[in-house]
């Protein structure tokens, strides 16, 4: 059974900093690509803050780029997210997805953790 397990949320003060981890386990043949969304407790949907493929590309919300960068390590499954000087809009859930195949020619699945909360202080 795949799982992924997010770390690393909690109280910051602004322009503060946190890492977050996710890391994925299970019986995973490849990750197409990691990614960190979240969602303020007052809106429906979920924003895509950032992305990493499977060659390392990244792509990042406009509202975090400069500030925020997600990095992987390949060996350990893992995703990390650097957030730097946190503003208190960047208060939310963020929620690790992963983009996974299970087997060699499958389909990819997406899969998410179960979140962990930021809350940035002004």
């Amino acid at each position: 059974q795949v799982q992924l397990v997010e770390s690393g949320g909690g109280l910051v003060q602004f322009g503060g900093s946190l890492r977050l981890s996710c890391v994925a386990s299970g019986s995973i043949f490849n990750i197409v690509a990691m990614n960190w969304y979240r969602q303020d407790p007052g809106k429906f949907q979920r924003e895509l803050v950032a992305r990493i493929d499977s060659g390392s590309k990244t792509n990042y919300a406009d509202s975090v780029k400069g500030r925020f960068t997600i990095s992987r390590d390949n060996a350990k499954n893992t995703v990390y997210l650097q957030m730097n000087n946190l503003k208190p809009e960047d208060t939310a859930v963020y929620y690790c997805n992963g983009e996974l195949q299970l087997r060699i020619g499958g389909p990819t699945f997406s899969y998410w953790g179960q979140g962990t909360q930021v809350t940035v202080s002004s």
